[in-house]
């Protein structure tokens, strides 16, 4: 799987040129949307399926500072996934290989009344890619 990669922008600092930490919350948002993607369920995929996946928690660890116009390579994996939730690993890397950040997402599978989806019996494909990329 390719990691996401972003290039920080001058809004994203704040007034000591430091990114801005509320930022990194929403690299994980852009890196878990193209990660889904890359593995054939993009968020207009998961839609056409009746598919909402709400953020139930997210954790970020700051390990360095980034600045104006670096740039982070962020990689996604799956943590764990048993048919209800769906928890993700995020590892934010600067120019260097520097980790600079370490961040996790769990999240929920509901249709569109807002229930929770049996993910075994109703999205049997969604399922298995996930639980496969569980085992890795």
């Amino acid at each position: 799987m390719n990691g996401y990669t972003h290039k920080i922008q001058y809004y994203e600092t704040d007034k000591m040129g430091i990114t801005h930490h509320s930022n990194y919350i929403r690299w994980m948002e852009e890196a878990r949307i193209d990660f889904l993607s890359q593995i054939g369920w993009d968020y207009a995929r998961l839609e056409n399926e009746g598919i909402i996946s709400p953020v139930l928690n997210v954790t970020c660890d700051y390990k360095k500072t980034t600045t104006f116009s670096d740039t982070v390579t962020i990689s996604v994996d799956v943590q764990e996934f048993k048919g209800v939730k769906l928890q993700l690993v995020y590892e934010m890397k600067n120019e260097d290989g520097q980790v600079v950040c370490v961040g996790t997402s769990s999240h929920a599978f509901l249709n569109a009344e807002g229930r929770p989806i049996r993910m075994k019996q109703e999205q049997p494909k969604l399922y298995e890619t996930l639980s496969m990329l569980a085992e890795d």
